[in-house]
């Protein structure tokens, strides 16, 4: 049985489409908003170096994150209040998100960090091939490849009069 093809990202500023079948890593996570700052479930589709979101598996997306442009993705469960919280951060903006458990987070800051450091010119292929398109020494900074990342879970614990921690 085949599965019904997913609709294209279309961009509204340039008019482009982005096919979004056939999907290196997808799932659900939740998103803050950029103007609300609410947290909505959004359905995530890692391919190439897009990463773009809609409300259902079946929708057309209706936005996309460059990682192209992307300097850094890493956990933020301090940052953005929430278990299982990671950003994802360009030059002009942070999206904050939160995965359903700590194994789904860590896939996706894997799935990302990998995309990420794939764009860069300085990624080298197996066959010893440096990769094509890249942007040229963008100076990201994979803190999915430093296992010394900023949020010591030392800091925080997870009872109940704990502000940080969603329901």
């Amino acid at each position: 049985m085949s599965r019904l093809a997913r609709p294209p990202y279309i961009d509204t500023t340039t008019g482009i489409a982005y096919d979004t079948d056939k999907a290196e890593f997808e799932g659900y996570l939740t998103k803050q908003s950029m103007w609300l700052r609410d947290w909505r479930r959004r359905y995530f589709i890692l391919k190439g170096s897009r990463l773009f979101f809609a409300k259902t598996p079946y929708e057309a997306p209706h936005g996309m994150i460059d990682l192209s442009r992307c300097t850094t993705v890493k956990s933020a469960d301090l940052k953005a209040h929430k278990k299982h919280s990671f950003e994802i951060s360009t030059p002009d903006t942070t999206y904050l998100l939160y995965a359903d458990d700590e194994k789904a987070k860590d896939d996706w800051i894997g799935s990302v960090g990998r995309a990420i450091v794939r764009c860069s010119s300085t990624y080298v292929s197996k066959g010893g091939q440096a990769a094509q398109g890249g942007k040229g020494g963008n100076g990201n900074n994979l803190d999915t490849m430093n296992e010394d990342y900023d949020d010591d879970s030392s800091d925080y614990s997870n009872s109940s009069n704990n502000p940080y921690f969603n329901d």
